[in-house]
């Protein structure tokens, strides 16, 4: 929690408790949220929140670093407190975003600047497949 106030106190940015909540929903979590859920979670502790008030707040948490946004396709954005470089596996099925733990791709940005003249400042890598839930209902039909 530390982080968060030295972070807002160094980039001038006010620490709402709207943007604590977010924060705290997302570490609590290992679900990879969109907005929506966020905002449904949180409703019965901050009824007055909107929902653009959780888009906000996660648009000025993703610019400071503290989580990360994934693009999961079709304009669906999913949140992420962990913000260290890892992958995920999104369920083609029922659209459950995980991390996938063990791998790690540091090594990736050095990797790929031999291959472009972009500097290169970040990545995601993302795989896709059935999650256990779903290839087990595949499988019984």
């Amino acid at each position: 929690m530390n982080n968060i106030t030295e972070i807002f106190k160094e980039k001038k940015l006010k620490l709402t408790p709207q943007r604590i909540a977010v924060y705290k929903y997302l570490q609590s979590t290992k679900s990879h949220p969109s907005a929506e859920v966020i905002y449904k979670a949180l409703q019965p502790e901050y009824p007055t929140m909107s929902l653009a008030t959780v888009y906000k707040a996660l648009k000025t948490l993703v610019e400071v670093n503290l989580i990360q946004e994934l693009n999961v396709g079709e304009g669906n954005f999913r949140y992420d407190a962990n913000v260290c470089s890892h992958p995920h596996i999104q369920c083609i099925n029922c659209g459950k975003v995980d991390d996938i733990n063990g791998i790690c791709f540091s090594n990736l940005n050095t990797e790929v600047t031999s291959y472009t003249n972009y500097t290169v400042l970040s990545n995601q890598v993302y795989f896709y497949g059935f999650c256990e839930e779903c290839k087990t209902k595949l499988t019984k039909k």
